[in-house]
């Protein structure tokens, strides 16, 4: 095999191993205790490991979403889906000007485990990444 489809095997089963659903009977039982005991009505559950962490995404009163739990049972972070009028000034106004003719297809308010709030604002391939001050942080590929 020469080196080019070497590196694409690789790749390909990296990203399988970045994130794999799963069964909830495989997941910790930790990891199912926190989060029953913190959303015990949630409805539509998935769940998926991503780099020894599991991800639950599921539905809460018709609003999506997405916890990141690490194998003991401590949720690092919380993903909650929002209108677009629910994102901090000046974030529409900075997607208008720097992504011209591109729509927000979903907006989402995100909080890490120290209570750091950050809002992510999903357009085409691309996650853009603000902080509570609507100041841009980052883009990464979605």
């Amino acid at each position: 095999m020469n080196k080019l489809m070497i590196l694409g095997m690789v790749l390909m089963f990296s990203a399988i191993a970045n994130a794999q659903k799963i069964k909830a009977s495989e997941v910790p039982t930790a990891v199912r205790v926190t989060f029953k005991k913190q959303y015990p009505t949630a409805t539509k559950v998935k769940w998926e490991k991503e780099n020894g962490q599991y991800e639950v995404n599921f539905d809460l009163n018709e609003v999506d979403y997405s916890l990141l739990i690490n194998a003991d049972g401590k949720i690092i972070e919380t993903e909650i889906e929002i209108t677009l009028n629910q994102l901090p000034a000046g974030i529409l106004e900075y997607v208008r000007a720097h992504y011209a003719g591109q729509k927000i297809k979903k907006a989402s308010k995100i909080t890490d485990a120290n209570g750091v709030v950050t809002y992510e604002a999903e357009i085409k391939g691309k996650d853009l990444i603000f902080d509570n001050n609507g100041k841009f942080i980052k883009e990464t590929k979605d």
